[in-house]
């Protein structure tokens, strides 16, 4: 009876993560495909989605928080650290794209809290278009996978110093400043 139950909690707490809030400024859209050529045979952009997943500091004695952690994933792929992300499947939305990502990378259900910078750049010779949101986990525990063998949760400037790509720690940086802009 026990297992059924938290059963039935982690599908609740994963359709609750996927609820869309007033946050995202967008609800599900319609994705165009990921891949191939588009009008005037340009390369189609590659759309994807992500998160910057973290949790609150620790409270010191005087009630004041300690600074939030970060989860950093490791790629053996491309031995690299980076942010939880991934191509968007037909007639997903990034928002819809960026929740499942992170649940297939870390093992963690998370609920989207607020849109951050999107990325834009060259991957193999085409552009790319990464959407990002800060995100907090809701359920879940990390299992290394095919894709992700490690997961840190570092503090803000640890972070920043381990992920391999300079574009990442910009999305630190806006997790930050979104954090000390939200009333407590």
């Amino acid at each position: 009876m026990g297992e059924q139950r938290s059963e039935q909690l982690a599908r609740r707490q994963l359709r609750e993560a996927r609820r869309p809030t007033p946050w995202h400024g967008e609800g599900p859209q319609a994705a165009r495909p990921a891949g191939g050529i588009g009008p005037g045979g340009t390369p189609r952009t590659i759309l994807a989605a992500g998160a910057v997943l973290w949790t609150p500091g620790a409270a010191r004695a005087d009630g004041s928080l300690r600074r939030p952690r970060i989860a950093l994933i490791h790629r053996p792929k491309y031995d690299d650290w980076s942010l939880p992300k991934g191509k968007l499947h037909r007639g997903e939305s990034p928002w819809e794209a960026a929740v499942r990502e992170v649940a297939e990378e870390t093992g963690l259900v998370c609920r989207l809290v607020a849109p951050l910078p999107a990325q834009h750049y060259l991957a193999n010779g085409r552009p790319k278009e990464v959407r990002y949101w800060a995100a907090v986990p809701v359920s879940g525990e990390f299992r290394p996978n095919r894709e992700v063998d490690r997961m840190k949760w570092l503090k803000p400037d640890k972070a920043r110093a381990k992920l391999t790509h300079d574009r990442d720690r910009l999305l630190i940086d806006a997790l930050l400043e979104l954090l000390a802009r939200r009333p407590d």
